[in-house]
């Protein structure tokens, strides 16, 4: 009889979960400042503060399709203005959800908050978002800082990064912004943007960036290509000494071994010496060279 009893309450809609009395603030949020329950969404006005500056249609399609289903799984927060004037504090994507599905009334948590509170939960609510992209949460991290007067520190107590990841996302800001419009629309990653910055020039920057996505460069590729732009004397003086000290060997060897020679270069003189055969009789010659 008690499993019943448990089955029941655990299969109770959410529309009568939120109309009932019995179920409080502070049994719903942990928080008694706040209380959920259904509003117009006609009385609900946008974020000013909102950090995301496009949704992806894509993903708005799916909530759509999923709140027609199976309804709402968590409501929006939302703050009072005046008696029936109401402020979107997160949760922007499902109400644009309902607007679509043109229902008259949404579920939503009412918080007391001011602007610097409502900006600082809209801000940390996205920052932990999956689909929110580097530039955005880059942006998000720089509201933190300078809106609410929180150090680097600070924020990553806060929010539960590391100092350094925070750090490395405020570094993509310093991009043109050609280029971060790059890594918001999905051409390059947040490890190009990375290892773009540390080229100070912004038209540097450009022609980089113009060739990642040419030459569909690699992070790898482009860490190596800021290298040579950074250091361009290193890189021709390796050269030389690549060519005074190897190609005369390479002609010796190939003179020996009676065959074409390649030499693979890798970091700190290393490398391979590559043997080339025509076939397996050629290949068992130079075996038997090799063992000589």
């Amino acid at each position: 009889m008690a499993k019943a009893t448990k089955k029941q309450v655990l299969g109770r809609g959410l529309k009568s979960i939120l109309k009932d009395p019995k179920n409080k603030a502070d049994n719903i949020s942990g928080v008694n400042k706040n209380f959920s329950t259904e509003i117009d969404i006609s009385s609900i006005s946008l974020n000013p503060y909102q950090p995301r500056s496009a949704f992806d249609m894509e993903k708005l399609d799916e909530l759509i399709i999923s709140i027609n289903n199976i309804g709402l799984i968590q409501p929006i927060t939302i703050k009072k203005l005046s008696k029936n004037k109401f402020q979107l504090i997160s949760g922007e994507r499902r109400l644009r959800a309902y607007k679509k599905l043109k229902l008259k009334k949404i579920p939503c948590y009412i918080r007391k908050a001011n602007d610097q509170e409502s900006l600082e939960m809209a801000l940390v609510e996205n920052i932990h978002r999956q689909d929110l992209d580097a530039i955005e949460i880059a942006i998000s991290y720089k509201r933190l800082i300078e809106e609410i007067k929180l150090t680097q520190e600070g924020l990553s107590k806060k929010i539960g990064k590391k100092r350094s990841t925070i750090t490395n996302y405020l570094r993509l800001l310093k991009l043109n912004p050609i280029i971060q419009s790059g890594i918001k629309d999905g051409f390059i990653s947040m490890g190009h943007g990375r290892a773009i910055i540390n080229i100070e020039n912004e038209k540097q920057q450009l022609i980089i960036y113009e060739k990642i996505i040419s030459k569909n460069l690699s992070v790898r590729n482009t860490e190596e290509l800021v290298k040579s732009i950074k250091n361009p004397h290193k890189k021709k003086t390796l050269n030389n000494n690549f060519k005074a000290d190897f190609l005369k060997e390479k002609k010796l060897v190939e003179k020996k071994f009676k065959t074409k020679v390649n030499f693979i270069f890798g970091k700190n003189e290393s490398g391979k010496i590559i043997l080339n055969f025509k076939s397996k009789s050629d290949f068992l010659r130079l075996i038997k060279k090799i063992n000589e």
